[in-house]
């Protein structure tokens, strides 16, 4: 009896098989997955919409969101976060005494405080910041290691200005280097990276500049990689930002040398006290990188993060090294006293499950491509509107990390911020083969039950 129901079973499997191809996947109900962090965060609505239909519904959480669940080729405009905040007005109204300043929040990039900002000026030592960077970048591709021993040459070892006295007969660590270089502003050291990473120090220095335009810095030329005065070295508080930015975000883990109030090298013998005074009094310092010389008297990149905020405030020709400390902390405190970071959900989190169309699985997870969250004044976190743009259905193949959709933050009709939507793994188009064994399978079951 029971070879005669698997005869039939397999009847069925042919005869329907071709069937069962053509016909789309019914699309079943969904529910609605989300971090812990965004069910504290906002209350997301799901409404099924067919047509390209969006509504809003007001929620009594953090944010209100709309749920577009487009069914007829829905197009998504892919959004940019933009470096500069057209509403910053350029009038020094905190009365900073410097040349120039700028605030940003370096997630973002987005400029909250904005003084002469595009002037082009000598950055002294904080040319060291794009050295780093590309120390960095050197060490995460694995060109470099902080294990590697960096010689001194006599080039290296003639360098004026701060300095740890390397002798061309020693040797030091890349990551003693780069202690000496974070902490004490070591020129010797970083000539001695530049010629260790790229041969010579001119072709470091093309490095920089190459890294520069890839960055948009466009008003700055270095000539150097240490930041002694030279004709022709300059830039802007608004590039350095984009570049302090870029080693922050990019490579988080220079904080471990730049948060660094004192230390010693050469077996105790060196003594290192770090220049930037603000890793000792500023609540939450994270860097990051002084300098100063005759032509470009006081300069200051700082960073410092609190309660998931971070900023970046770059000072530049200020008149004493007080004022710059002063001015950086002006500036941090009125960004830390005005905005607030807002998280909806971290990279990687469920955002929903999809159906699949002739895949070799019904359904797909949808998971967020980065952190979604956006800067906000403090206090306007209730009026932000969350926008999901999905598709309650797709169709096979599904690669892991396509582009499913995207989710938007507005405030007051302004896009603050975009995340895309991505699936989370591979679905593969089911076949003939597939469809027969997923069927033959399904009744093997049913008959054993």
């Amino acid at each position: 009896m029971r070879t005669f129901k698997l005869v039939i079973c397999l009847f069925l499997v042919f005869a329907f098989c071709f069937s069962l191809l053509a016909l789309p996947s019914l699309a079943s109900e969904f529910s609605y997955v989300w971090s812990d962090t965004a069910e504290t965060s906002a209350n997301i609505t799901n409404e099924n919409i067919i047509n390209n239909t969006n509504t809003k519904q007001d929620v009594n959480n953090t944010a209100n969101i709309t749920n577009t669940n487009v069914t007829n080729n829905s197009t998504i405009t892919e959004n940019v976060v933009e470096e500069t905040n057209s509403e910053v007005t350029d009038d020094n109204f905190l009365g900073l005494n410097c040349g120039s300043a700028i605030l940003i929040e370096q997630s973002t990039g987005q400029v909250l405080y904005a003084y002469n900002i595009h002037e082009q000026l000598h950055p002294a030592s904080v040319t060291k910041v794009m050295s780093i960077l590309l120390i960095m970048e050197a060490l995460d591709s694995g060109k470099i290691n902080l294990t590697d021993e960096v010689p001194c040459s006599e080039n290296a070892a003639s360098m004026g200005g701060s300095q740890i006295w390397l002798d061309p007969r020693e040797t030091l660590t890349v990551d003693e280097m780069l202690k000496a270089i974070c902490v004490n502003s070591a020129n010797d050291c970083v000539v001695a990276m530049a010629e260790y990473i790229a041969g010579s120090e001119d072709a470091f220095v093309q490095m920089m500049n190459d890294k520069a335009i890839e960055l948009g810095m466009n008003d700055t030329t270095f000539k150097n990689c240490h930041g002694l005065d030279e004709d022709g070295h300059v830039t802007s508080a608004y590039d350095i930002s984009l570049m302090s930015r870029e080693l922050l975000k990019n490579h988080p883990d220079v904080t471990k040398y730049t948060t660094i109030w004192m230390d010693t090298l050469r077996d105790g013998k060196s003594q290192l006290s770090n220049t930037n005074k603000l890793i000792k009094n500023y609540k939450g310092a994270t860097g990051l990188k002084t300098g100063s010389t005759s032509l470009a008297l006081y300069n200051l990149s700082a960073s410092a993060t609190r309660d998931d905020l971070s900023l970046i405030a770059i000072i530049m020709k200020a008149p004493s090294s007080k004022i710059r400390f002063e001015n950086a902390t002006k500036l941090l405190d009125y960004g830390f006293n005005t905005f607030s970071y807002k998280e909806f959900g971290k990279k990687d989190d469920v955002v929903r499950t999809v159906t699949v169309n002739k895949g070799t699985k019904n359904e797909a997870e949808a998971v967020l491509n980065e952190n979604a969250g956006t800067l906000l004044e403090k206090g306007s976190d209730k009026n932000v509107e969350q926008t999901l743009t999905l598709d309650d259905t797709i169709s096979a193949p599904v690669q892991k990390g396509q582009k499913l959709g995207e989710i938007s933050f507005t405030l007051d009709g302004e896009i603050l911020s975009t995340v895309d939507i991505i699936a989370k793994d591979d679905v593969e188009k089911i076949g003939l083969f597939s469809t027969i064994k997923k069927v033959y399978y399904s009744w093997v079951d049913l008959l054993r039950s």
